[in-house]
């Protein structure tokens, strides 16, 4: 039941403690354009721009070709944001005497949380036509978000690898489950 390096998230930074993982997961948010696609884009705004821009400044409206500019700025700002974000990583291991969830920032800050498995349940809102909108493991009076970078039907699958791995947990593990 182990799930290791879902989504590119890379290696799990949980300390080797010689306890079988019964599940274990690495998660990052999604970005569908590639850095190569982003100087593709960014390139045929500045090309669209820039000659818009010129065609204004030859009728003599030069005011306007410094505003095609300042579009062309803002939209490279709000991209490299877009890509910085991408920076952020959720981590996720079960065994059979500890749930840890560690969740790190685009900016590095990482929060750990450390519950106990057999005080530990599921939260989730779900919607019909829309799927999971809210997914949280709750210990005591303790709770976490998780998934938060997937969406809706991701996080369903999500609680439902959780919840097996939780139920596999609560029965008991043994070593013939690895």
């Amino acid at each position: 039941m182990t799930k290791a390096n879902d989504m590119g998230a890379g290696p799990l930074p949980f300390p080797e403690d010689g306890e079988p993982t019964v599940y274990a997961t690495a998660m990052a948010p999604h970005r569908s354009l590639s850095a190569r696609g982003f100087l593709i884009v960014m390139a045929a705004i500045a090309a669209v721009s820039f000659l818009s821009g010129f065609y204004f400044l030859s009728l003599g409206a030069w005011p306007i070709f410094g505003f095609f500019g300042l579009d062309v700025a803002l939209l490279y700002f709000a991209f490299r944001a877009n890509f910085k974000a991408a920076a952020a990583r959720e981590f996720i291991r079960i065994t059979p005497s500890l749930v840890q969830v560690r969740q790190v920032s685009a900016r590095g800050e990482a929060r750990e949380a450390r519950m106990n498995p057999f005080f530990t349940r599921i939260k989730r809102r779900d919607m019909e036509e829309i799927g999971t909108l809210d997914l949280a493991l709750v210990s005591r009076d303790r709770q976490v978000a998780v998934g938060i970078h997937l969406g809706p039907w991701q996080k369903a699958e999500l609680a439902d690898e959780l919840g097996a791995a939780l139920g596999t947990v609560k029965k008991g593990v043994t070593r013939t489950h690895f």
